[in-house]
């Protein structure tokens, strides 16, 4: 009650005609972390129950720690592996001497995986969350509205796309372009058409491209190339070398086969929160078991992606062995699984009707597979499939409702 209290005593002044008017935003924010919001609706139709904007958003926050606890871990496994492997000192970089306070380079030691893996993980999120932060009250502030805990949502889903070695700098970049071009600049909050996230994530991808594609930045060690690494490929090296050789080609570069159960679990290298589809579909249960997600949307992705890849392999090719890779492994590699569960159910930017939903969700299942067997230059393309069916969710929307209106007007309903 004490706290209480003393937000009560000094919201006057946040208020329109105080001092300190300007910083309403910034208030509001403080106020609500701490306590249920003191707005309700009152009048009909509005449907009030326990969930609002803010449980929904910490909702999908706690259900991405099941992929980032498992990709923090995974990032040191893999870096320490390396480090083992090749008989390095430590990582190369300046990670190394917060490293070595606490932590050796033992890849059989789970606090020395974690270890690692935080030295890393911590950093990126302090400073997307601190960048980012900043352009959410910035705005929040110069409009007069409330600072919304989505960003919680955007900024953790934002570092889990990432390289886990990516320099900061880019990542400050990258979620600065995310946030203002890809949702302020349209109003906020509610009104984007685009995942802040992965546009965020594009924007790198074009601009920096060496620094989030390619072999050589999968693994947490300076100088070192994913291409060698002992526990099997990175998912973006996989699915490179599926694209240029076909499947048999990752079970391969030290005599190790990255088998389909490996690469379920996550023992590979890759994004810090894509690795391990397990870790992903747990999170996929509490959103679903919460309501928070949309399984409509889950399960055409799914189907979507089952039934491309299944008619590549019915079609074949002589030059594309690509197109022979089956449905469970398209699965298991890459960003497909973190994006269906957690990028392509957004809310804001996926399409709202129940049959949209369903055909939203299908576009994307195509879109990646497409892009997948039949554009060797990019072989992932789950982060293009999702943003370009987050351009045409307003369109299908648009046709479900007319022809939902069309239909009744055809029973004389209206």
């Amino acid at each position: 009650m004490g706290l209480r209290r003393v937000l009560d005593e000094i919201e006057p002044h946040f208020k329109p005609g105080g001092k300190f008017e300007a910083w309403y935003a910034v208030f509001e924010a403080v106020d609500t972390i701490f306590y249920t919001p003191s707005k309700v609706t009152t009048a009909q139709p509005h449907v009030r129950d326990g969930i609002d904007l803010k449980r929904i958003m910490i909702t999908v926050w706690i259900a991405a720690f099941f992929p980032m606890f498992y990709g923090v871990y995974n990032l040191g496994f893999q870096a320490n592996s390396t480090i083992l492997m090749m008989g390095l000192e430590g990582s190369g970089d300046w990670h190394e001497m917060f490293i070595s306070l606490l932590a050796g380079h033992n890849p059989a030691s789970l606090w020395d995986n974690m270890w690692f893996g935080l030295v890393h993980y911590i950093p990126l999120y302090f400073i997307v969350f601190l960048v980012g932060g900043f352009w959410e009250v910035l705005f929040a502030t110069k409009r007069g509205h409330e600072i919304n805990e989505g960003f919680f949502v955007t900024s953790i889903l934002f570092t889990l796309i990432l390289p886990p070695d990516i320099p900061l700098w880019q990542a400050a970049l990258g979620i600065s372009f995310g946030v203002v071009v890809g949702k302020e600049v349209f109003g906020g909050t509610g009104k984007n058409f685009l995942n802040p996230a992965l546009t965020g994530r594009a924007f790198l991808f074009f601009a920096y491209a060496p620094q989030i594609s390619g072999n050589a930045v999968w693994t947490a060690v300076d100088g070192f190339s994913g291409a060698t690494a002992i526990d099997g490929y990175s998912a973006a090296t996989a699915l490179s070398q599926i694209a240029a050789e076909g499947l048999p080609a990752i079970a391969a570069a030290t005599g190790r086969e990255l088998s389909w159960l490996n690469a379920f679990f996550g023992q590979m290298q890759g994004s810090i929160g894509e690795t391990s589809t397990l870790a992903i579909l747990l999170g996929a249960c509490l959103l679903l078991i919460t309501r928070i997600a949309s399984w409509r949307i889950m399960l055409a992705v799914f189907l979507g992606m089952c039934a491309t890849a299944t008619l590549f392999n019915l079609i074949g090719s002589e030059t594309n062995p690509a197109f022979a890779t089956p449905w469970y492994w398209h699965f298991v590699l890459g960003g497909f699984a973190f994006g269906m569960v957690y990028m392509a159910t957004d809310p804001v930017s996926a399409a709202m009707t129940n049959t949209g939903k369903w055909i939203f969700g299908g576009l994307i299942g195509f879109m990646v597979v497409l892009i997948r067997v039949l554009n060797p230059a990019y072989p992932e393309g789950t982060m293009l499939a999702i943003l370009f069916a987050n351009l045409f969710a307003p369109l299908i929307d648009y046709f479900v409702v007319k022809a939902n209106i069309s239909r009744r007007r055809a029973r004389g309903v209206l």
